[in-house]
């Protein structure tokens, strides 16, 4: 059990803290110094009164559950199996997602009606820009088994409580969800800290079998007997032998990180055929069989193959290889499952003539996917011509779709056109923000999708085309056809299977992308993501999308100085700094509902006091201020000379 700070010293750190800016060196476990930072940065006042709490409830409520009902489903029998071991101790089982808001929890009736006073029951969010430092909301901060006691809660008020909470981490190294055990201070148990943890892995552990009943996996453990325990490790392979799942026990006994999953070969790893593996999954009751790993150690492995993972493996031995596991959907995989089920939707139209609609948010990767569709199937050797229907102008797009004779119209080429459809002849026409098409357009369009025909503007004899057909939108199509702003005619003729593509936010795979992200932003180098930062990256909403997350890590990789391997706050730029930090203020206001202005005036009173309170840790040094506050030098100047942001003591003079 980790000792804690007597509770004269924790005051004292907490004073000094509210004081200077900072915590006093080596007086906090380095953990709870950092969430009593970020604490104060979410603009918490520790011995004030909770502003409005932040509710989930209703229909809400009931959404969030049903997101998680996996989560639920395999929690509930190990969160009752561990009420069992400390019944009657004046304790709470609670499972939160993974943003911090209460989902389930178990516990003794006398202390559960203690922790309705502090809103510790479902729905409330204990994130810590929302409650402070507590073992929940650090816990996701730090992705790590946290335990807080009593005064090392930011917040006086939540003091009486003993808390430890462990995350749970999908197979692909997302966070899921945190486990925790709270109860009274005064009945601190040494063990609460290992139970958690322990529980929390049970439930990674549940979660994967159950989540990859179709893949192959392999259950390791450096011994025979220990295959079936909860301390196997688990991988899950890929028809081409590539780990793209694991927990955390078989990561340990790998000793490889989660972002090198959905990269590593199995042959990287382990020094066996993994056709003999194959091999040995296939006979019924065979005993444990012996790997050796590169670095010399011997651990013990069963596995696990259905029939659909046994048969994808053996076509990924034949000639076919490059269809069934190498194609270019596939190389854009990196594991969500939506996605995964879009593409493997996709490949089964490819070739047939039934038209797709890819469906999702501005950003999510709408003609990638469609790109890579074309690219997966029989009419890759042919062109793909894409068209954004809502960047070429109203004048021009009859034009530029079904071309035009010479002289056609004032401005036309001498030659004529033979227009963007002809040229998908034999290939695919992909036309993104089709929604975004004049209606007259619309009426031309669906002739041609009829007649498989085009007549160029101006004149000239009809020539046939034939081409597979991709459309994209980030509209509601059917809405739209519904509200007459889309022809529901075209909308049926275009719609042969629809798509939706995830948005970022709701992606399970934000790991494996970030991952890739900067292997092809920064070749040659390892550069990973600061841990708090990270954090950050997982709650922001991301408007976007892919495209933004793209964008934002091109720049950080720019502001990397050669030695430097680690993307942090001051390599950010100014502007997702202040985004990624405004939620903080905004959803500490959410159940209030203040008025627009009222919120901007309390965004701003909080950037002013955060301001004036990190050039006075600092004693005017802004280079060392702009640090603490995770912005660059250049926005500090800007805040400090614009006198109605930021009020500085009468003598202050700020210095680099």
């Amino acid at each position: 059990m980790r000792t804690s700070m007597p509770m004269p010293a924790l005051r004292r750190a907490r004073r000094y803290l509210l004081e200077h800016g900072e915590c006093l060196a080596d007086a906090l476990d380095d953990r709870i110094a950092r969430s009593w930072r970020r604490s104060l940065d979410a603009g918490l006042v520790a011995d004030g009164r909770l502003g409005d709490a932040v509710q989930t409830c209703g229909g809400e409520l009931g959404q969030l559950l049903a997101r998680n009902h996996e989560l639920l489903s395999h929690s509930r029998p190990v969160m009752e199996h561990l009420f069992e071991q400390i019944r009657d101790t004046q304790s709470m089982i609670i499972l939160a997602d993974n943003r911090g808001t209460l989902m389930h929890t178990l516990g003794d009736a006398e202390f559960l009606c203690k922790a309705e006073r502090v809103t510790l029951s479902c729905g409330a969010s204990w994130h810590e820009q929302h409650r402070g430092t507590n073992a929940i909301g650090t816990a996701l901060a730090e992705a790590e088994v946290v335990e807080v006691h009593g005064a090392e809660h930011f917040l006086e008020r939540n003091g009486f409580l003993t808390c430890a909470a462990a995350p749970i981490m999908s197979a692909d190294g997302e966070l899921a969800g945190i486990l925790d055990i709270s109860g009274d201070h005064r009945l601190r148990h040494p063990h609460t800290r290992g139970l958690v943890g322990i529980a929390a892995r049970m439930i990674e552990n549940r979660l994967l079998v159950a989540g990859c009943q179709h893949e192959v996996r392999l259950h390791l453990h450096p011994q025979a007997e220990g295959i079936g325990t909860i301390g196997e490790g688990i991988i899950v392979l890929a028809p081409d032998g590539r780990i793209v799942g694991a927990n955390r026990s078989a990561l340990e006994l790998l000793r490889i990180p989660y972002r090198r999953l959905g990269a590593m070969l199995f042959g990287a790893a382990f020094d066996a055929s993994l056709d003999e593996l194959m091999e040995q999954g296939r006979r019924r009751h065979a005993p444990p069989m012996s790997l050796r790993l590169h670095d010399g150690s011997v651990v013990f492995a069963r596995v696990h193959v259905n029939a659909t993972a046994s048969a994808e493996r053996s076509r990924a031995g034949t000639d076919h290889r490059e269809v069934v596991i190498d194609d270019a959907l596939a190389r854009l995989d990196t594991g969500d499952l939506r996605w995964r089920g879009a593409a493997e939707r996709a490949r089964r139209v490819s070739g047939k003539p039934i038209p797709l609609l890819i469906q999702g948010e501005s950003g999510v990767g709408k003609e990638f996917f469609a790109r890579a569709t074309h690219d997966s199937g029989p009419r890759r050797a042919g062109p793909f011509i894409a068209i954004n229907c809502a960047a070429v102008p109203e004048n021009l797009i009859e034009a530029e779709l079904f071309g035009y004779a010479p002289g056609a119209y004032t401005g036309a080429r001498r030659d004529g056109s033979p227009g963007r459809i002809r040229e998908a002849h034999g290939g695919t026409l992909f036309l993104d923000e089709i929604g975004d098409m004049p209606l007259a357009m619309q009426s031309r369009l669906l002739r041609v999708l009829q007649e498989r025909q085009v007549t160029p503007l101006g004149g000239g004899r009809a020539v046939d085309v034939d081409f597979s057909l991709i459309c994209a939108s980030h509209r509601n199509l059917r809405q739209a056809a519904e509200q007459g702003s889309f022809r529901s005619d075209l909308y049926y003729r275009i719609n042969g299977l629809t798509l939706s593509l995830p948005a970022l936010r709701e992606r399970s795979d934000i790991q494996v992308l970030t991952r890739r992200l900067l292997d092809s932003l920064n070749p040659g180098r390892d550069i990973d993501l600061a841990p708090e930062l990270q954090a950050r990256f997982r709650q922001y909403r991301w408007p976007g999308n892919l495209r933004q997350y793209a964008s934002v890590l091109r720049t950080a990789s720019a502001m990397l100085d050669p030695h430097e391997d680690c993307i942090d706050w001051q390599h950010m730029p100014d502007d997702i700094v202040e985004e990624l930090l405004a939620p903080a203020v905004q959803s500490s206001q959410v159940a209030a509902q203040p008025a627009p202005e009222r919120m901007t005036e309390n965004l701003r009173e909080l950037s002013r006091s955060a301001v004036r309170q990190a050039l006075e840790g600092s004693r005017g040094n802004v280079s060392e201020a702009a640090r603490r506050l995770g912005i660059s030098r250049q926005t500090l100047y800007r805040k400090l000379n614009d006198g109605k942001r930021v009020e500085t003591a009468p003598g202050d003079q700020p210095r680099c």
